[in-house]
């Protein structure tokens, strides 16, 4: 039986985190993760995102913030320098992982040892979940009909016939709880997570 293969990344714990093709927009100013979003930039490097189980954002002394099982890497898609302490940037969701072992890295970053999760593949969209599809797609045409569809949170292409984009982009706006976005993250069967968030959207 083959082994594993696990990968090191960077970990940049949130109390949100991001779902594949999702927008993470984020304010940096601590120092340590200055270094590293400018050294993610600068090589074309993603970063892991990961939810906070508990602690903080900002780096407490003698705290050991402890994280989810599962997170999502970070592609930086723009980046700007708002002053010499504070970068602007906007990040897409890539692939998922689940995190094994997080370790103390350089300048104070977390290093998550991971192993990645594929990428979904297209499932088409049930007629039952079709009406919450067709909902986010008015919500996309009438945003591009407005001339707002450059402040959509959202990266084209949009994929409003493939279950897993669907489910994704209403897993990461509805308020539930950071368990169950975990449950959803790690899903591997995108019908399901669909299902799953259709659900939780027909309970609320």
């Amino acid at each position: 039986m083959n082994s594993p293969v696990y990968d090191s990344i960077p970990l940049f714990p949130l109390s949100h985190g991001v779902f594949p093709d999702g927008m993470l927009q984020l304010q940096i100013f601590e120092v340590r993760y200055l270094d590293l979003i400018k050294r993610c930039h600068r090589e074309q490097l993603p970063f892991g995102v990961t939810w906070l189980q508990k602690g903080s954002e900002i780096k407490v002394p003698g705290e050991l913030p402890q994280m989810h099982s599962h997170g999502c890497l970070a592609h930086i898609r723009e980046f700007k320098q708002v002053q010499p302490a504070l970068l602007r940037i906007i990040c897409q969701g890539g692939l998922r992982f689940q995190l094994h072992e997080v370790n103390p890295g350089p300048f104070g970053v977390w290093q998550g040892k991971v192993t990645y999760q594929a990428q979904d593949k297209p499932v088409d969209i049930p007629e039952q979940c079709q009406a919450h599809a067709d909902r986010l797609g008015t919500w996309i045409a009438t945003a591009q009909k407005k001339g707002f569809q450059d402040r959509l949170p959202l990266f084209t292409p949009y994929h409003l016939d493939e279950c897993g984009w669907v489910a994704n982009r209403f897993a990461e706006v509805l308020p539930a709880e950071p368990e169950q976005k975990i449950q959803w993250l790690s899903q591997t069967d995108p019908l399901a997570r669909l299902k799953s968030v259709v659900a939780f959207l027909e309970e609320d």
